[in-house]
């Protein structure tokens, strides 16, 4: 029998969810050895498979190196590969892949900063952004007003967004002086700006929103805004375990690579600002396949404690 199915390939690679995929091969776009492709076709390594007729190199799911990067994302960055209006990237700055694609693991708007996860695995990233999955994302969130504990409780139980019931899995207070307050927060899924959404449901205003955590990976302390940096097998099998996906052979760092990132981490790269980078060093970034830092310290009780809770929703 042949590997596996065809739109579970294509997913895997990163091409879209297999539900996208389902149609993409419906709609005829899809062949196989240059035959037309259908719904359950299996494939395999050695076969041509074709995409609006650009070659796809297919890999069998055991022989990829699954790969993850931490991204520290500052604010002004577009969480998209290209950007219409000509704004910098997320994707600018990452290590450049030959015959496969980094896939973004849950989104953060434009405003927002923190721990974004890039992968190459398609499988991979879709169970951990999908609902089902609950993996949970914590944000360090300065507010501006006060969460009384009504409001502490408005929100843990379930507020109704337009788009329907939300609700925090945790709330803590992060410390704060005057009408700025921090606060910690835990989500189980990624909706479009829920974090800021469920807090403007108590008429409270979100002016910055960092994301600490993203299911079992932290905001590494020595990443500095700007830079990434690449996790070894320990982490990925935990992510890998956490969505129930088996580990797979070569996963991690090797050789070179690996003391790279032990350089980096002993002395973290400065950070790296969106709002200062002309057209010129954002291609010269953008070809850079190095990077890690840490956060750019403001001596508040939330760039202290975003360390130790961290993450929020796809898009916020």
């Amino acid at each position: 029998m042949k590997d596996e199915k065809l739109q579970k390939a294509l997913a895997r690679m990163g091409l879209g969810s297999r539900r996208q995929m389902e149609e993409v091969i419906k709609s005829g776009r899809v062949t196989v050895n240059n035959g037309p492709a259908t719904i359950g076709d299996r494939v395999e390594p050695g076969d041509e498979i074709r995409v609006d007729g650009r070659q796809i190199k297919y890999t069998a799911e055991n022989e990829k190196r699954r790969r993850v990067l931490a991204y520290y994302k500052p604010e002004g960055e577009v969480c998209s590969a290209n950007d219409p209006e000509g704004r910098p990237t997320v994707f600018e700055r990452l290590p450049k892949l030959t015959h496969d694609r980094w896939v973004m693991v849950g989104r953060l708007d434009i405003n927002s900063t923190g721990l974004l996860l890039f992968t190459n695995d398609g499988e991979m990233a879709h169970r951990l952004m999908h609902p089902s999955s609950e993996v949970t994302r914590e944000y360090a969130v300065r507010v501006l007003g006060e969460v009384t504990p009504d409001i502490a409780r408005a929100l843990t139980s379930g507020v109704m967004l337009e788009d329907g019931m939300a609700q925090f899995e945790d709330i803590k207070e992060g410390g704060g002086e005057g009408v700025n307050k921090w606060y910690h927060v835990k989500l189980k899924e990624g909706r479009n700006r829920e974090v800021r959404r469920l807090f403007e449901s108590q008429g409270l205003k979100v002016s910055r929103l960092l994301r600490t955590r993203y299911g079992t990976i932290v905001l590494p302390k020595e990443l500095r805004t700007g830079r990434f940096l690449e996790l070894d097998k320990k982490d990925i099998n935990t992510l890998t375990d956490l969505v129930s996906l088996r580990p797979r052979h070569g996963t991690g760092l090797h050789g070179a690579a690996k003391e790279k990132q032990e350089r980096i981490k002993n002395k973290p790269l400065k950070a790296r600002r969106t709002d200062t980078r002309s057209n010129d060093s954002r291609n010269s970034n953008s070809r850079n396949s190095s990077g890690s830092a840490k956060p750019k310290s403001s001596g508040s009780p939330a760039s202290r404690g975003s360390r130790n809770t961290r993450d929020r929703n796809d898009k916020r």
